[in-house]
């Protein structure tokens, strides 16, 4: 019996040995990584639109003789320049310079003879209604006057302003008529440019905004116009409407019907905007941290435009969240994080524009 109660305290003894072996102390919290943050903004993103403008003169006429008769001086060439008034095109006036000299001599006479019933009015030799008919007469020979001087007028064609003028349509001895084609005169000095623009930039191309515009002589040139008018519908076929804008023709360097290349922007949706440093690349991709109940959380984005350190993405973001900037690199999913102040100045926000995908990633 002593043999056996030695052997069972020996066994009670190993067991209570064993036991206070396997107890250890209780670890230490994890202490959470400092990270910079700053919360979401959300950034219209700019779409960049290219149109079609075709340019003409600011002031453009097609010339039509106000009579019919011969051509007998076309007095322009094609590309001259000519004054508000000059002579283009004379037609055969002999006639109607015949009608101003037998008007002037109606006029002188009338004149005389009213001027005879003036001297003798006293006289009592005349009646009041002779006098008044001397007077009338006066006044018709006037006007018959100026009908002749006006048909005398009609026969030469000038310039309505100052311009360049087109190619003559008319040769010296043509038979013209009033439905008869001159030429084309432009003042090219100040040109329109109107182009289509889509409807989501109705709010954006407003009267005084500045678009750039490239001619297609030269593709290397920008040229900054102001927008003058919009049109004051949207067209149902295209969804879009007309905009017309202004430049200078300086050096007379265009013509009306050229084309120019219009670029200009138009505001697209509101995206969620960070910088480029809080973006993570893995192998499913883009990603961000978020600061959600003091932990990082991870959120699968996709790029949708990027712009001077700064980049415009898509995913499942609220407004106002906190990204991580700083740190990406040292936290992991459901890490507990602490948020100290950035060791740089945040960019600033800036113009976002559509972008092609960084190399090694999926920017779709």
């Amino acid at each position: 019996m002593g043999r056996r109660t030695l052997v069972h305290a020996t066994l009670i003894a190993g067991f209570a040995l064993s036991g206070c072996g396997s107890e250890q102390a209780p670890e230490a919290p994890e202490a959470p990584t400092r990270v910079v943050a700053q919360r979401l903004q959300m950034v219209p993103e700019q779409d960049a639109v290219e149109a079609i403008g075709t340019a003409r003169a600011a002031v453009a006429a097609e010339l039509y003789p106000e009579a019919a008769g011969l051509v007998t001086a076309v007095r322009f060439s094609a590309g001259d320049r000519v004054a508000r008034g000059a002579p283009l095109v004379q037609l055969d006036d002999r006639r109607e310079r015949l009608a101003v000299q037998l008007a002037q001599v109606a006029v002188e006479e009338a004149d005389q003879l009213l001027g005879r019933y003036r001297r003798i009015e006293d006289t009592g030799a005349l009646s009041a209604s002779q006098i008044e008919a001397g007077e009338t007469a006066l006044q018709s020979a006037r006007i018959q006057l100026e009908q002749a001087e006006v048909a005398l007028a009609d026969r030469t064609v000038r310039a309505p302003f100052s311009g360049h003028m087109g190619i003559p349509q008319v040769d010296r001895g043509d038979r013209i008529t009033p439905t008869t084609l001159i030429g084309t005169i432009d003042d090219r000095s100040t040109l329109f440019v109107d182009f289509p623009a889509p409807e989501a930039s109705f709010d954006r191309l407003r009267p005084g905004v500045t678009v750039a515009l490239s001619p297609y002589s030269d593709p290397n040139r920008t040229i900054d116009a102001r927008v003058q008018a919009v049109d004051s519908a949207v067209a149902a076929d295209t969804r879009s409407f007309t905009v017309r804008s202004v430049i200078q023709n300086r050096g007379d360097a265009y013509r009306p019907g050229m084309s120019f290349r219009a670029n200009f922007e138009a505001p697209g949706r509101a995206r969620p905007a960070v910088p480029e440093s809080a973006v993570v690349w893995g192998g499913d991709g883009s990603y961000l941290w978020a600061v959600r109940d003091g932990v990082a959380r991870q959120v699968p984005v996709t790029i949708a435009a990027r712009r001077e350190g700064m980049v415009l993405v898509s995913g499942t973001l609220q407004p106002q969240e906190r990204i991580i900037v700083e740190g990406v690199q040292k936290v992991r999913e459901g890490q507990r994080v602490a948020l100290v102040a950035p060791s740089r100045p945040a960019p600033q926000r800036a113009t976002i524009r559509p972008a092609a995908a960084p190399p090694g990633g999926d920017a779709s």
